[in-house]
C-alpha cells in the first residue's frame, strides 16, 4: 500500500497530503461534490488552524490601525452610485458572510504547496491595505442615519468606526476569494451554476458594504482593483509553478 494512503487512513487524514498529480489522478466517476469533500479532507487540521491564526493576527493589525493613527484622516467623498443603493440593513447578513466565504477556497486547496502559497498572497494582500491605511488613513462620510435604531449596525459602527475605508479589504478579500474560488470549482469539475452562485456571493458581499454604509463607491472600486489583481497575479505565479518544475533540466 502506497505509504501516503495508509498514514492518512491511520490518521483520519488530517495530516495526509495525497501526490501532486492529485487532481489527474482522481477517478473521472466520482462527483464535484464528492471531489470536493476529499480536498476537505487534505491537511484540514493546517487549514484549520491556519485560518484561525491569520485571522486573529489580520484583526489585531487591523484595529490597532484603527486606533493608532500617525497622519490626517481623509473623508472618501460620495459618489453618484452611492447616491443609487439605498440604506439597506437586511443586507448585514451578507456583509459578515464574508467570513464564511473567505474559507471555502483554502479548504479546497489539494497540497501543502497551494496552501502555503495561498497563505503567502494572502498576507501580501492585508499588508498592501495596511500600508495604505498606515500611510494614508481614510474614513468614510457621515451618512446620517440614526443607527440606534438598527441595533447590530451601530455595534459595527462602534467597533469598525468607518474608518481604514479606502481600500476596502472586506470587498478586496471577496474578489480575492472569488477568483481563486472559481479556480478550484473549475478543477473540481463545478458546473455553470455552482460557480455562478459563486460570483453571486460575491457581488453580494460587495454590494452589502454599500447597502449598509459601511463603505462608498470609491473603497469598493480600490478594494475590488486590490483583490483582483493580487489574485490574478498569484493564479498566473501558481499556474506557472507547475510548468517550471515539470520542464526537462539541460
Amino acid at each position: 500500500m502506497n505509504p501516503l494512503r495508509a498514514c492518512g487512513a491511520v490518521l483520519g487524514s488530517a495530516y495526509w497530503e495525497p501526490p501532486m498529480d492529485f487532481p489527474n489522478s482522481r477517478r473521472p466517476t466520482v462527483s464535484w461534490l464528492g471531489q470536493a469533500v476529499l480536498r476537505l479532507r487534505i491537511l484540514w487540521v493546517a487549514k484549520m488552524l491556519g485560518s484561525m491564526l491569520g485571522m486573529a493576527a489580520f484583526f489585531t493589525v487591523y484595529f490597532w490601525l484603527l486606533n493608532h493613527r500617525f497622519f490626517p484622516i481623509t473623508i472618501v467623498p460620495f459618489t453618484v452610485l452611492d447616491r443609487l443603493v439605498t440604506f439597506r440593513p437586511e443586507a448585514f447578513p451578507l456583509y459578515v458572510s464574508l467570513w464564511v466565504y473567505v474559507l471555502l477556497a483554502p479548504a479546497l486547496l489539494k497540497n501543502s504547496r497551494e496552501l502555503g502559497s495561498y497563505g503567502i498572497a494572502v498576507v501580501g494582500l492585508s499588508l498592501i491595505g495596511f500600508g495604505v491605511f498606515f500611510l494614508w488613513p481614510t474614513a468614510v462620510p457621515k451618512s446620517g442615519i440614526d443607527w440606534a435604531r438598527h441595533p447590530s449596525l451601530s455595534f459595527l459602527q462602534e467597533v469598525d468606526a468607518s474608518g481604514n475605508a479606502l481600500p476596502s479589504l472586506h470587498v478586496a478579500f471577496a474578489v480575492f476569494t472569488a477568483l481563486w474560488l472559481d479556480r478550484l470549482l473549475r478543477e473540481v469539475g463545478a458546473g455553470g451554476i455552482i460557480r455562478g452562485l459563486n460570483v453571486l456571493w460575491c457581488l453580494g458581499i460587495v454590494y452589502s458594504t454599500l447597502a449598509i454604509r459601511q463603505h462608498v463607491a470609491l473603497d469598493a472600486l480600490a478594494g475590488a482593483v486590490l483583490g483582483a489583481g493580487v489574485a490574478t497575479l498569484h493564479l498566473r505565479l501558481v499556474g506557472a509553478a507547475p510548468a517550471r518544475a515539470a520542464s526537462p533540466r539541460v
